[in-house]
């Protein structure tokens, strides 16, 4: 009986095994990368819902010399804030992602520049490193939950 059991314990361990899916992390990897830039395609519209949809509900954003944002409410009157701003433009790039094993969660190395006219109106440019997290969703889509940068130095000359 002792022989029964284990064996049949062998078996479901052996079929558990072999049912696991394999995330391909690399095409994981390709479709954020992708979305990232549809976001940063978005961000520079006047949309802004759909600029938000790429947050989840309850983002994190942690901007230069700004406190935390939390949530989606938070988020908002951000977005909405920077709209007003005169001249303000903002736009990213991807440099980099890592997808974990389970396919469940992601961070970006990205860069962006974020500009704004001075106050004689010229537009000045500022040059930005950040990390994206995000997490897939219950329904396969993958949302932004945490979004942190900060300035690059200035080039050296």
């Amino acid at each position: 009986m002792k022989t029964k059991i284990g064996v049949f314990l062998f078996l479901a361990i052996i079929i558990l095994a072999c049912s696991e899916q394999k995330v391909d992390t690399k095409a994981e990897g390709e479709k954020l990368m992708e979305i990232s830039r549809q976001w940063s395609t978005s961000a520079s519209t006047d949309n802004i819902e759909k600029t938000l949809g790429y947050w989840a509900d309850d983002a994190i954003v942690m901007s230069p010399g700004e406190p935390q944002l939390k949530g989606k409410e938070a988020i908002r009157a951000m977005v909405e804030g920077t709209s007003k701003v005169p001249g303000f433009k903002i736009s990213w790039e991807p440099l980099s992602v890592e997808v974990s094993k389970s396919g469940d969660m992601a961070y970006m190395v990205e860069q962006n520049q974020i500009t704004v006219n001075d106050s004689l109106g010229h537009p000045i440019t500022q040059y930005n490193k950040g990390v994206t997290v995000w997490k897939k969703q219950a329904d396969g889509s993958w949302k932004n939950v945490v979004d942190i940068f900060n300035s690059n130095p200035p080039e050296k000359k």
